[in-house]
């Protein structure tokens, strides 16, 4: 991605960004040539429109391109494989930060299990040449953080099980010198995390926690956790086919935490941070997790296991304990949670739930500008009845499908008691349709938004 970003100067190609209302006065401007031109190739100036111009011997001269009238990240990512391969220079004015993060992001691929490299849907993108005043080093932090959170997703679960997100993580940790501690099968038990091991048990592949620490220990505390359930089959309360066929994406949260992790790190930011990551398998087995079995949690609390395939509210309990027993300023999940958020707010928009108004805000606030929103929902106390079982303290599968998204989000927060503020993300984390910069397959969702979040409050 970052590749197609470049400080070349010889022979690069003018692209010159318009809207419809700048359009006719930069036209006006224009040589009688490239005016006939433009007329006769009956270039219309309507968003997405790109008008090529060429010298008298057929040389690409230049490109003009319509942008909506609020020109936006996504106008920039449809450019790459919109404009024929060449290298162009942004002639006329453009946010930096927004051109060369959308025109990343309009060149990722992922071809890890493709043999062939040709075919029209193989070519070369454009390249540009970096933007006058771009803050080169945040950009290339998130363009590489969104590389790592779509590969993750986008590989499958033979590739991509506990052990594997595990080395992903200590390779990051290793890159950035974090510390690393990883705790997998029969010791979690050991350890005290029984409720993510209860989960995780049936696979063939053993479950684990990842711990990674960075900063310095006397730094404010920010924890962020990520939910890695890398298959979910549901378990004994098996899904149907047609829902288990994206399940190598309910990893995730998990994804998205070390992304988060990944662009704190790079930009140095004066905190002590924490990463958790509850990773299993939810599988069928003899010894799999049985609706009505009674889980014990590391906070002391019991969950009745009302449905196998509600388990990611289980591997959390454990993991927003141990962060939320530090006593950190923030902390923040990241979870392929509920159908029910997506019911509500449909696949592209996260769903927020947060304990603290002020930190809501900023969020949200950072979400628009960082064209990566999110929309917050309530945790709504009323609905608190809806998570007692009972036979233990609590249900991971409340009566009746209301307001689902919400019971979760109240599940979680029992366990998140003691952090200073506290906010859950319930996100899709896949495209379901491919658009310019955002393909079909995993997605960064609420990532740079968290991440300007916790830069405006600890940046240096």
């Amino acid at each position: 991605m970052l590749e197609h970003l470049t400080d070349e100067t010889e022979g690069v190609v003018s692209l010159v960004p318009v809207t419809r209302e700048t359009y006719d006065a930069w036209l006006e401007e224009q040589s009688e040539p490239i005016q006939r031109w433009l007329a006769t190739t009956h270039f219309d100036p309507e968003p997405g429109a790109v008008g090529l111009m060429a010298t008298a011997d057929g040389t690409l001269e230049g490109a003009v391109v319509c942008m909506n009238d609020r020109p936006d990240l996504w106008d920039w990512a449809a450019l790459p494989d919109a404009l024929p391969s060449a290298t162009y220079r942004i002639d006329g004015e453009a946010d930096p930060d927004m051109a060369a993060l959308g025109w990343a992001l309009g060149t990722y691929r992922f071809h890890r299990y493709k043999k062939s490299n040709t075919g029209t849907a193989r070519r070369t993108p454009a390249r540009l040449v970096w933007p006058e005043a771009c803050d080169r080093d945040g950009l290339r932090a998130a363009v590489r953080a969104t590389a790592l959170v779509r590969d993750l997703i986008n590989t499958p679960a033979e590739d991509m099980g506990p052990t594997e997100l595990a080395a992903a993580a200590a390779g990051l940790a290793r890159a950035e010198g974090a510390d690393i501690r990883i705790l997998t099968g029969k010791d979690l038990l050991g350890q005290e995390y029984p409720a993510i091991h209860a989960v995780g048990r049936a696979a063939a592949r053993a479950p684990c926690l990842i711990d990674i620490k960075w900063g310095p220990p006397d730094g404010p505390k920010v924890t962020l956790v990520g939910k890695g359930v890398c298959f979910d089959t549901g378990g004994l309360d098996i899904k149907p086919a047609e829902y288990m066929r994206l399940m190598k994406k309910d990893m995730g949260g998990a994804a998205h935490a070390l992304g988060v992790a990944a662009m704190v790190m790079e930009a140095g930011l004066a905190v002590r941070l924490r990463v958790l990551i509850p990773a299993v398998e939810n599988s069928v087995g003899g010894n799999a997790l049985r609706p009505g079995d009674v889980v014990r949690t590391r906070k002391g609390l019991t969950i009745e296991i009302g449905n196998t395939d509600a388990e990611g509210r289980v591997i959390l309990a454990d993991a927003l304990a141990e962060a939320a027993a530090e006593e950190p300023q923030v902390l923040i999940d990241f979870a392929t949670l509920t159908g029910a958020a997506r019911v509500a707010l449909g696949t592209d928009l996260p769903a927020l739930f947060c304990d603290d108004d002020e930190i809501a805000a900023v969020l949200l606030a950072c979400g628009t500008a960082e064209a990566d929103p999110l929309w917050r929902l309530p945790l709504w106390p009323g609905y608190r009845k809806a998570i007692e079982s009972k036979v233990a303290d609590l249900t991971n599968d409340p009566e009746g499908r209301y307001g689902s998204a919400i019971t979760a989000a109240l599940f979680l927060q029992r366990f998140a008691e003691g952090a200073g503020a506290w906010a859950h993300i319930d996100l899709m984390a896949w495209n379901a349709k491919g658009v310019p910069g955002r393909p079909e397959g995993g997605e960064a969702m609420g990532m740079r938004a968290v991440f300007a979040y916790l830069e405006s409050r600890y940046g240096t």
